[in-house]
């Protein structure tokens, strides 16, 4: 029987891995740990590690991995920023769920929108108080304005959709555009934005896409949503527009340096990140945890597709869900072992 290593587990993963892994005759071992430096040597002893999005999957980790037998790394996420593929190359095969549900993504997308535009949350604690004013809750139609979409894949087009259902203008930003997309260079989208959100992958021509200059484009009170990923925002700059005004609202579900903090519960702990704190602090700010996956329909498709890729890998099966340091690099991989990487 295989023994898959399980890091950073919740208690709605075990609810959603455990039946499968039994149906698949593997036993999983669950680790509440991030996968870094430190906890790596848990792994010892296995035949796979599944990793999650806020997992270090470095270099000294790849290495570490390497050394204790392991072959093959389950993403149980989309995202792979956080993975260092010229390490793992010709070492650890990746494989990962490109698709769990763009729905759950997109609608969170919407409702982070909401919310934040008719105070939503603030109404509800007022409410609890038995406070029915409605001073400070004013917000503005979403029907006739115009959203602007940075990145047109599978969630991008979902949130595209609904927001058309809203009676909403949609532009959009994308170096691979997809047919009926109004598409505009991404100073045109920033200039003509009421709102943005952001639905891209974060690599090196993404990071900090969102930064001091691109926010001095957009009009006076705009609107920014992201449930993509954290860095794809320069939080500095992000503050520093929120309290001048350029920027109106923002509602992030991700966070740049979200690693030491979401997931977990710091409640009872002083928050040492500044930015962080000051973002919190603001009442046009709505955070959540990385939580926009997180639907009934996206857990089960995350659990189904990490065991049917730990399944064909162990069973000689090509890996439709890998990627590879030539893959995300140079575009070149040619798949020709067994429609493997390498």
């Amino acid at each position: 029987m295989k023994k898959i290593a399980f890091f950073d587990a919740k208690p709605y993963d075990k609810i959603y891995f455990t039946p499968l892994s039994e149906e698949y005759g593997y036993k999983i071992k669950y680790f509440e740990s991030k996968l870094n430096e430190d906890t790596v040597s848990m792994a010892t002893g296995y035949d796979a590690v599944v990793a999650f999005v806020n997992d270090t999957l470095d270099k000294e980790v790849m290495n570490a991995l390497h050394r204790a037998g392991i072959t093959i790394v389950a993403m149980r996420c989309a995202g792979y920023n956080n993975v260092d593929f010229e390490a793992a190359y010709k070492k650890i095969h990746i494989v990962r769920v490109p698709a769990y549900s763009p729905y759950a993504v997109a609608e969170h997308a919407v409702a982070l929108l909401q919310t934040l535009n008719r105070k939503i949350h603030r109404a509800y604690f007022r409410t609890r108080d038995f406070n029915f004013t409605l001073n400070g809750l004013t917000g503005f139609d979403l029907h006739g304005k115009t959203v602007g979409v940075i990145g047109t894949g599978k969630i991008g087009r979902v949130f595209i959709d609904i927001c058309r259902g809203f009676g909403m203008k949609v532009i959009a930003y994308d170096p691979y555009p997809t047919e009926g997309i109004d598409y505009v260079s991404l100073e045109e989208l920033c200039q003509q934005s009421d709102i943005i959100s952001l639905h891209c992958p974060l690599s090196k021509s993404t990071h900090h896409i969102i930064n001091e200059t691109t926010l001095s484009m957009m009009k006076k009170g705009v609107y920014l949503i992201n449930t993509s990923r954290g860095a794809l925002i320069d939080s500095e700059a992000l503050v520093e527009a929120l309290k001048s005004g350029q920027v109106g609202g923002a509602g992030l579900d991700v966070y740049e340096e979200e690693t030491d903090f979401f997931y977990e519960d710091r409640s009872g702990k002083v928050i040492l990140d500044d930015i962080l704190a000051r973002l919190m602090g603001m009442p046009n700010v709505l955070i959540t945890s990385h939580q926009a996956f997180l639907t009934h329909e996206a857990l089960e498709n995350i659990a189904q597709t990490t065991m049917e890729n730990l399944d064909a890998y162990f069973n000689d099966k090509p890996l439709v869900n890998e990627i590879c340091y030539r893959c995300s690099k140079f575009g070149t991989c040619d798949r020709k072992n067994q429609n493997r990487c390498f």
